[in-house]
């Protein structure tokens, strides 16, 4: 985020240093930040963070207030009102923002990554931080991005310890045209639907199952609703942490300095957090009765095999990004 305003970061400290920085630089408002997840969503840690972190640097005069659960609305809703002012924040998968520029698209890509230490490259490098710029066209600030983590696939009657286990399954996907294609790629019949209709739609049996990281299948019960866990791995989500740039630019520097400030703080932790509970929700996902299974690695190729054509497609709708973040990865891999 300092990347993208630099210059109000730099005139904030200069007035700083001149000792022209008073409590009238910072003025008593209330962040609202939402979140469409529960209590035990890998983002909430990072919001704590900030809010934690905001409140000491505005000497409580700045005050963060989590909406979680989807209160403010749906993705789509929640951006909206984050473009029309009436939302400060909120923090999203990275690829629903490629309804705004769709180079974050890439991001929906199967196995782009291999490991958290690459998507960390990418993000806080200068492809991640052009994406985020060229949000502020589309009324969005982009301060910064966390995790979500590594994707894998629950189910209800049927264990899949194969890729064929797939065919014939009713899957929800996030809804966009990647993850309906993916599926449809593995002979299964995808599912678009709002994250929010998930759970209930897996009680009616409406659908056969789900793909999420192991952190959001825990958070969310669906051991109540699902008895088995495919380690898959197929995708890997970084969440946007965006802001209204309708009220950014009516911050003062100090203002924005706080909120910059504060968000590169909660990324570190967030990361860190979201990271070493994986290995904990896998134990609770097993103690409430979950059968979890890990592919062979002939079956592992094999799903990676059938997804080329899904990024061979999606790689000429999304243009040159994916190109450049190829590049970047061949280098980080040498």
């Amino acid at each position: 985020m300092k990347r993208l305003f630099i210059k109000s970061v730099v005139a904030c400290a200069a007035l700083a240093v001149m000792g022209l920085v008073s409590a009238q630089d910072i003025k008593e408002r209330t962040l609202k930040f939402g979140l469409n997840g529960p209590e035990g969503h890998p983002a909430v840690a990072g919001m704590k963070k900030f809010a934690e972190a905001v409140a000491a640097k505005s000497g409580g005069k700045m005050k963060v207030q989590l909406f979680l659960n989807g209160a403010l609305g749906s993705d789509q809703a929640t951006l909206s009102a984050v473009k029309g002012g009436t939302v400060e924040m909120a923090v999203m998968n990275s690829g629903i923002l490629a309804s705004e520029v769709k180079a974050l698209e890439v991001f929906d890509f199967p196995f782009l990554f291999n490991n958290e230490k690459e998507a960390d490259a990418i993000v806080d490098g200068p492809i991640g931080q052009k994406m985020h710029a060229a949000l502020a066209d589309k009324g969005i600030v982009g301060l910064s991005y966390w995790e979500l983590g590594f994707r894998n696939i629950t189910t209800g009657k049927k264990a899949i310890t194969k890729v064929d286990d797939i065919a014939g399954l009713k899957l929800r996907v996030i809804p966009n045209a990647i993850n309906v294609d993916w599926v449809k790629a593995l002979g299964g019949n995808p599912t678009p639907l709002p994250f929010t209709e998930v759970y209930a739609a897996l009680e009616q049996g409406a659908i056969d199952g789900q793909e999420n990281p192991i952190s959001v299948i825990a958070a969310n019960k669906f051991w109540e609703v699902q008895k088995n866990v495919a380690l898959t791995n197929h995708q890997y989500n970084p969440q946007s942490v965006i802001f209204s740039k309708k009220i950014w630019d009516s911050l003062s520097p100090a203002e924005k300095k706080i909120i910059d400030d504060s968000a590169d703080e909660a990324t570190k932790s967030q990361r860190e957090a979201a990271r070493a509970s994986v290995a904990a929700n896998l134990e609770l996902l097993k103690k409430n009765g979950m059968t979890i299974s890990a592919l062979p690695a002939a079956e592992v190729a094999k799903l990676r095999e059938k997804m080329k054509p899904v990024i061979d497609k999606h790689s000429a709708l999304v243009g040159p990004v994916v190109a450049e973040v190829q590049a970047e990865l061949a280098k980080l891999r040498k």
